[in-house]
């Protein structure tokens, strides 16, 4: 095998996992196009895997394999880099679903390269533009013990790049955090998968996207809410997910027809007009809606919502 072969994915990540959770994650960013597909892995109930510098793609897979058949983050992580003749151009780290973790900076990897493994997570960075950015990124994980995974793992990444970041520059980053413990449904069980391909600023751009996703979950809960007839989570719920996101017309549409569908007109309708003001295309949606069932209400006030402020 060549050992120099692979994907150069000189890059910077982190795996976490929250102990109170369990949930377990991979954050990364690279001067290096789609660095998530190349990089992050992991699975619920069993780990994450972060394989990078001249990238061995099969320790991703490989190494959740290893995890699922009952070998820990050590274990596995040593099975993979023995077996590898290219380990010194490697960079590997692991954590499995009980919290131990391990990792592997190939003699070769082009400095500044390290890692540092602690309780719950390893930091892990390869030709960097100085030997401060993976201690760097430890310390923002730590000191944000109060945060979700997900934003602490990103808080890491921003400290990467304040340390420097990688020599090259930046070019793209990925989020991708799976419960502790499987639902037997995968697609319930990645919980946050986020990817920034192309972009001058990929942290900022992942950040803002983590922004959108919460922004998002809130609505998913307010239409369960609404499901479930408590009005008051309800609103809460959507109310959260229009701060976060609030030049999203989606958000405050649907959150107008839930409204309508409650009877709460007088408290829809405004939500309507600012709609509909800002693409008339949403009026002309409204109208097809109660054809569909999405809208129960009479046709006066169907007319009153079709006739808000124009």
């Amino acid at each position: 095998m060549n050992h120099l072969a692979g994907r150069r994915a000189h890059t910077y990540s982190i795996v976490a996992r929250d102990p109170d959770t369990g949930e377990m994650g991979v954050a990364v960013q690279s001067h290096w196009f789609s660095v998530g597909s190349v990089v992050s892995w992991a699975k619920a109930g069993v780990g994450a895997v972060a394989t990078q510098s001249l990238v061995e793609i099969s320790f991703g897979p490989r190494g959740l394999a290893l995890l699922e058949a009952g070998r820990s983050a050590p274990q596995a992580l040593h099975a993979l880099i023995e077996s590898d003749e290219g380990r010194a151009v490697r960079q590997l780290a692991i954590i499995d679903a009980q919290g131990a973790v391990a990792a592997h900076t190939g003699a070769r990897c082009i400095p500044e390269a390290g890692h540092i493994v602690d309780e719950n997570f390893s930091v892990q960075a390869n030709m960097m533009l100085s030997s401060s950015v993976w201690p760097a990124m430890a310390e923002a994980y730590r000191s944000h013990p109060g945060l979700p995974l997900a934003e602490r793992m990103v808080a890491a990444l921003e400290a990467a790049q304040a340390a420097g970041g990688d020599i090259r520059g930046q070019q793209s980053a990925a989020l991708l955090v799976v419960r502790g413990e499987s639902t037997g449904k995968e697609w319930e069980d990645r919980l946050i998968d986020l990817r920034v391909e192309d972009h001058t600023q990929p942290v900022v751009e992942l950040k803002r996207l983590l922004q959108v996703h919460r922004a998002y979950e809130h609505m998913n809960r307010g239409d369960q809410a609404m499901e479930a007839n408590d009005m008051a989570a309800a609103l809460h719920n959507y109310r959260a997910a229009e701060t976060l996101f609030p030049d999203n017309l989606e958000m405050k549409y649907w959150h107008a027809v839930a409204l309508a569908n409650r009877g709460w007109l007088d408290e829809a309708l405004p939500l309507f007009s600012e709609v509909f003001q800002r693409d008339p295309n949403w009026r002309t949606m409204t109208a097809r809606l109660p054809g569909q069932g999405f809208l129960t209400v009479s046709e006066t006030d169907l007319q009153r919502i079709l006739g808000a402020h124009i």
